[in-house]
């Protein structure tokens, strides 16, 4: 009827103030809920021991800046070899993966292409059957990879899961651009190269930056894997000079003045967190715009 109110799904509705100021209270509460721990961390690393002392071990604003922790523990060169090892166990593996990635991707996004159902159902498999840790553990020391970096890459070097975004993107290319492509002489090769990868710069910045995080944040594979403690990343050693208790003082190295000049061990250990938090942290807001872009076109084919 002419007179009648036309009905309109709720979420098309328009927004009431009171709706509009509850939201903005939420995300509010989110944020600062969000960004407590992060204060925290950093404050207390930036505590000296007699503030320490004062507040019970934990520092929300601290009264005076000291950056002892800091010092100690880029001086001392445990913490930097293990930064050292995560950032190029991060860029090489990024690297791998997201060459294995595209060219695995790319051709299962293409039709006909060969033995193609067969390996889209071997990708899709390992989402109902991952691998476990004795056969992956056996697979890697039969392969003579214990105690190496390429341990660190290999075995994690791709995911189904960005191999389905990327196809799914891939699939999304024109047909058309690409035969004409192929119409003028182009291969394969080239028209991936010069044609699908400068399309796809979105997408590839959505998977570079999901490969990176998993790296970066990588432990239980370097715990499986590596036996030398000078080969460690830094998130194993995050987890164990924070989660296992110990400390850094027990090498001379780190240690040039003895036990009396160490900052306080709690200080040192959420320095550590703050160093382990940094690049991705630096590194998030550039890659954040195309994340819309990069992983909802992606899912638009399957």
């Amino acid at each position: 009827m002419s007179g009648s109110r036309i009905m309109r799904p709720i979420w098309m509705e328009r927004p009431s103030v009171a709706g509009q100021v509850s939201k903005a209270a939420v995300l509010v509460a989110v944020c600062l809920l969000v960004a407590f721990p992060f204060l925290v961390i950093v404050s207390t690393s930036l505590s000296s021991a007699e503030t320490l002392d004062q507040t019970g071990g934990y520092v929300v604003f601290p009264t005076s800046l000291d950056f002892s922790a800091y010092e100690a523990i880029l001086s001392g060169g445990i913490v930097t070899r293990a930064v050292l090892v995560s950032v190029g166990v991060t860029v090489a593996g990024t690297a791998v993966s997201l060459v294995a990635t595209v060219l695995l991707a790319y051709g299962l996004s293409r039709r006909g292409s060969f033995a193609h159902r067969t390996l889209l159902a071997i990708v899709l498999l390992t989402f109902l059957f991952p691998p476990g840790v004795i056969p992956s553990y056996l697979v890697v020391k039969e392969l003579g990879l214990l105690d190496t970096y390429a341990s660190l890459v290999l075995p994690t070097a791709v995911s189904a899961f960005n191999v389905v975004i990327m196809r799914g993107f891939f699939m999304n290319v024109p047909q058309e651009l690409l035969d004409s492509a192929r119409i003028d002489g182009a291969g394969e090769w080239r028209v991936l190269l010069t044609i699908v990868l400068p399309l796809s710069k979105a997408v590839l910045a959505v998977i570079g930056l999901f490969y990176a995080v998993a790296y970066w944040n990588a432990f239980f594979t370097a715990m499986l894997y590596l036996n030398d403690t000078a080969k460690w990343p830094l998130q194993l050693l995050l987890r164990t000079y924070v989660l296992g208790g110990s400390t850094l003082g027990g090498s001379s190295s780190f240690d040039p003045g003895g036990a009396a000049s160490l900052p306080p061990v709690q200080s040192v250990q959420m320095a550590v967190v703050v160093i382990a938090l940094v690049p991705i942290l630096c590194v998030y807001p550039f890659l954040q715009r195309h994340f819309a872009t990069g992983v909802l076109t992606g899912a638009v084919k399957g």
